[in-house]
Parts: structure tokens; sequence; C-alpha cells
């Protein structure tokens, strides 16, 4: 009697034990599959976001195509995760969206127009840095081939690079405007640096550069000028001072 009520007691423990373990499997899968949903969402939620700001921006559809392709894709993993009818009608809604972008074949406008203020200015560069992530990201992940990555992230590098150079241009010209010509003088030489560093250079570049010499040419014979001024000025007061003090001393 007693071996049977130790056989018992020791199956209920075992089976308290397996119940356990069952438990914390099922809690711990349920952890991941919330963890790999919210994962999911937010690439859907910044995908979106990078889009929205594509919509103003010299990008081709290529591109624009294989932001859809991954929020298609993050859309079709969530579903496997948790499936609703909503997902289900996102999901096509999706596919309709990469189909139309992947089947257009521009290539993006060469037309670059840089945003009106400082905040915009800021928001548009780092839409251009998220777009290279996402792209290196789809790159690794396999999702696009070696080419269509090399293609699209140079220009990508080249829409960065006038971005920055539109801004320090702007902010060059501000300090014209204001007779600040040291200023300007630094605003430009980094630009100038910026572009020369581009490999190859374009008709783009090319055309700033030359501009942008002509500007510096400006500036330095201005600053030579002034700097002539202001030592004519120097020496003129100098001789004032010098006069005034050989000078005949009155008698009274």
């Amino acid at each position: 009697m007693y071996v049977i009520i130790i056989i018992l007691i020791v199956v209920l423990l075992i089976a308290a034990i397996f119940i356990n373990a069952i438990q914390q499997h099922r809690q711990k899968q349920e952890a991941e599959r919330r963890t790999e949903l919210a994962k999911q969402r937010t690439i859907v939620d910044e995908t979106e976001n990078v889009l929205s700001a594509c919509l103003n921006m010299p990008v081709s559809s290529r591109l624009m195509g294989i932001l859809h392709n991954r929020i298609l894709n993050a859309l079709k993993a969530m579903n496997e995760l948790s499936s609703t009818s909503e997902l289900k009608q996102r999901i096509a809604s999706s596919e309709q969206s990469t189909a139309a972008a992947l089947s257009d074949n521009s290539t993006g406008t060469s037309e670059f127009s840089l945003p009106d203020n400082d905040k915009m200015i800021i928001q548009y560069i780092q839409a251009v840095k998220k777009l290279r992530i996402v792209l290196r990201s789809e790159h690794s992940k396999g999702q696009i081939d070696s080419k269509v990555f090399m293609d699209e992230d140079k220009q990508l590098e080249r829409l960065q690079l006038k971005v920055n150079v539109e801004t320090l241009i702007k902010r060059g010209r501000a300090a014209l405007q204001t007779n600040m010509l040291g200023s300007a003088r630094q605003y430009f030489e980094k630009a100038k640096t910026a572009l020369e560093n581009q490999n190859p250079q374009d008709e783009y570049s090319t055309s700033k550069l030359s501009t942008l010499n002509e500007w510096l040419n400006d500036i330095q014979s201005n600053l030579k000028s002034v700097n002539e001024q202001d030592r004519a000025k120097k020496q003129e007061e100098e001789r004032d001072e010098l006069d005034e003090l050989f000078a005949p001393k009155k008698k009274w």
C-alpha cells in the first residue's frame, strides 16, 4: 500500500514538472512571437515613413519597389504569427503597390531642389541615410542582388552629396549677404572638398566646382582689398599720431 502511494506521489511530481515545463515552453514561445510581431511592425512603420519621405525625393521606381516589397515581407511574417482579416487586406494592397512600383522603369529625376528650411533639410538628410541603411539590410537578407544594390546605393550617395553641398552653398550665400566673407569662404571650401572627393566626377560636381572656384576667387579678391584698406587706414592713423607727436609746440 505504501509503495503504491509513493509511486503515485512520484508520478504526480513528474507530471507536475512535465506540465510546468510545457507551460514555460509555451510562455517562451508566446513571448518570442510577440517580440517578432513587434519587430515586424517596427519594420513596416519605419519603411512607410521612408516611403512618405521618398515622395519628395528624386529616387527610382525600383527603389520604391524595394521599399514596398520590404513592407510586404514584414506583413506576411506578421500574418504567419497572428493572422487577421485586416492583415490579409494590407497584404493584398501591398502586393499591388509592389507590383506597380517594380513594373515602372523610371530611374528617378536628376533634378534636385533643396528644402526651404533647416528643419526640412535635416529630415531630408536623415531620410537619405535611412534609405541607405534599408538598402543594405535588404541586400544582406538576399532580397536584392549586388548590382541593384550598388547602383541604387551610388545614386543615394550622389543625392546625399547634393544635399550636403547645396546646404553649404546656401549658408555660404547667406554669409555673403551679411558681408561675412571669412565664414562664406569656409562654407564654400567645405562644399568644394566634398565635390572633389567624389569619384568619378559627374556633370553636377563639375559645374558646381567651377561656380565655387569663381566665388572663392571673388572672396579672395575682396578680402585682399579689405586688408589693403585696413593697412592703409592703420598707416594713416599711425602717421597722424607721429605728426601730432613731432608737431611744433604752440607757445601760449
